[in-house]
């Protein structure tokens, strides 16, 4: 028999969870046709045969937490996720989107992305092709589009919210009986054409460039049970949100929003995902959260906390902000070298300009000089991220620390180091899941049977965080490297990227290798598997920048049998497509 794609000789890590065992394995139409003893397929009739003597051999990664929504409307490979063994992403997260939108609220729609996610309004603004008004119009401009990986997207609340209230929806203020109508019934007709679910932020964290809250944060009751119940009579769909509080900025607030998102998934029965990390004001909350989740989900109420494998934390340096980045010398230098990091880490080296930015204090009312601030004042939980990349530093190896070690003022030790590396220095700033300079709290979230890995944030928050690699850091720090506590089996860790979170959206013809299933797969060098320090890039639209962060490692990432990816770099080929469900 002739096959599209043969692998011979692979330790295959299914996705269920159970011990690995070696296998050849053959792909047909793009499903997986056969699994055979080691060397049974060796000769077969093959497009493609891939030798996996020596490595492992997983199922594509199933990303449920990333906002590609205007990339992919100019990047079919949807990169960083791609390079971290991601073969399917879903998108659309946090309550922001670009549909359904009318052409006047383009641009609002943009500021919304830019202020919530920290994607550059100028790049999305010049990279997106605008095609669509109504969300089914919007889904059909994603099926025509080349992609290398499989893309499934949600009606996000902000959009539905000013599509039907206009001024009064982005200003959030309370939807009438009548509003709410449409708007359940525009979610209903967005699921039904195919979305995989709806999405809400509640955050006060999350605004817009205007300063605004996200359209939906204050949503009464009555709104997002309206709307929950749409998903019920639609028979698909996800109901994903921020909740308030995720980022300690109300700490009375997680328990409130608890008590409605499990009468809500009890109600409707659909799946609800909530956010759910460690904030440093109340460390121990997240226990009593997942705690309470878990009982419900035992129970059969699908309560799904959002984990992330690592913590979420800022990347400070020369080119991203730090502690000087708002004092007049330093904008002044900035401003004449312009893009030339040469250029400014010159300028930074002459004693004088040294000498005054150090004595200085930021130029008042300066945008985001008071998170510049907050980075200066956390130099005791500010590390240096390095090579390989470590993300769970030690508390005697901060930057506050070792400049006590080496004598010198801390502000004066941070100065000399942002100007290492030619300037490109990075710097890890954990702002969450690190309460007490350990990842346990985060080993016990991920593996809480209830928990879904997430928050990656691929194609987001590109100037200051990088965390669409958290498939590669589960698979290295916790299968493997983690040196400061206990690690996570590699079939669990599999696991958890895979089945799980394909099942959770309902993509259940994918996350396992079995015959049947689509042969969407990662054939990767597990021992010699490597994550890349980020490094600063300008290939977004218009030269806008972002950080990316690659890997070593991977062989070859397959979708629908096609490889896309070999060791690590594009193909050309483009069998990915858009994923609905309830059709």
């Amino acid at each position: 028999m002739s096959y599209t794609l043969v692998i011979t000789n692979g330790t295959i890590v299914d996705g269920t969870g159970g011990e690995p065992f070696t296998a050849d394995l053959a792909v047909t139409d793009g499903r997986i046709a056969a699994l055979a003893k080691p060397g049974e397929l060796a000769h077969a009739e093959a497009e493609t045969t891939i030798d996996a003597t020596g490595l492992v051999v997983t199922p594509g990664f199933v990303d449920i937490h990333t906002h590609y929504d205007g990339q992919i409307t100019w990047d079919p490979m949807l990169t960083p996720s791609c390079w971290h063994g991601v073969t399917t992403v879903v998108m659309g997260n946090c309550g922001v989107g670009f549909a359904p939108v009318t052409e006047d609220k383009r641009d609002w729609l943009i500021g919304l992305m830019e202020g919530v996610e920290d994607i550059p309004g100028a790049a999305l603004s010049a990279g997106i092709r605008w095609a669509w008004q109504s969300f089914p119009e919007y889904l059909d401009a994603l099926d025509g589009l080349p992609l290398a990986i499989d893309v499934g997207t949600q009606v996000p609340h902000g959009a539905v919210r000013a599509y039907v209230m206009g001024e009064r929806g982005a200003k959030n203020e309370a939807a009438s009986a009548e509003d709410i109508a449409v708007m359940a019934k525009l979610v209903r007709e967005g699921i039904e054409a195919g979305a995989l679910g709806f999405s809400t932020s509640r955050t006060l964290v999350h605004r817009a460039v205007d300063g605004e809250p996200v359209p939906g944060t204050f949503a009464a009751e009555d709104e997002l049970f309206a709307i929950g119940k749409a998903l019920a009579a639609a028979g698909s769909g996800v109901f994903e949100l921020a909740p308030a509080g995720i980022m300690g900025e109300d700490l009375a607030a997680p328990d409130r929003e608890l008590d409605w998102m499990l009468r809500l998934a009890e109600l409707t029965g659909r799946t609800v995902s909530f956010g759910l990390l460690q904030h440093d004001g109340a460390p121990d909350d997240w226990k009593r959260l997942l705690d309470t989740a878990g009982r419900a989900f035992e129970a059969g109420v699908p309560l799904r906390p959002q984990v992330s494998a690592r913590p979420l934390g800022l990347l400070t340096g020369l080119q991203t902000f730090h502690p000087f980045s708002f004092r007049p010398s330093y904008l002044a230098a900035a401003a004449k070298a312009g893009d030339d990091l040469g250029a400014l880490v010159a300028a930074l080296r002459d004693p004088q300009v040294r000498k005054s930015i150090l004595a200085e204090t930021d130029v008042p009312d300066s945008p985001l000089a008071a998170m510049a601030a907050f980075i200066g004042l956390g130099l005791d939980r500010t590390f240096v991220l390095g090579d390989p990349p470590e993300y769970e530093p030690a508390p005697d190896t901060s930057l506050a620390h070792a400049a006590q070690s080496a004598g010198r003022e801390p502000f004066e030790y941070l100065y000399d180091l942002l100007l290492s590396e030619g300037g490109r220095a990075l710097f890890f700033r954990p702002l969450l899941n690190y309460s007490a300079f350990t990842h346990d709290p985060i080993r016990e979230m991920l593996l809480h049977p209830a928990s879904a890995v997430g928050l990656g944030d691929g194609g987001a928050h590109v100037g200051a965080i990088c965390d669409a690699s958290n498939t590669t850091f589960l698979l290295t720090h916790w299968a493997r490297d983690r040196a400061r506590g206990q690690r996570i089996p590699l079939p669990l860790a599999v696991r958890k990227m895979t089945k799980d979170t394909a099942d959770m959206y309902g993509l259940t013809d994918r996350g396992v290798i079995a015959v049947g299933k689509k042969a969407d797969l990662n054939v990767i060098d597990f021992e010699n598997l490597r994550l890349l320090p980020p490094a600063m890039a300008y290939d977004l639209p218009g030269g806008a920048r972002r950080l990316l962060q690659r890997a070593d490692g991977y062989r070859a990432t397959i979708v629908s049998g096609r490889v896309v990816l070999r060791d690590g770099e594009d193909t050309g080929a483009r069998p990915g497509a858009l994923v609905r469900g309830g059709r």
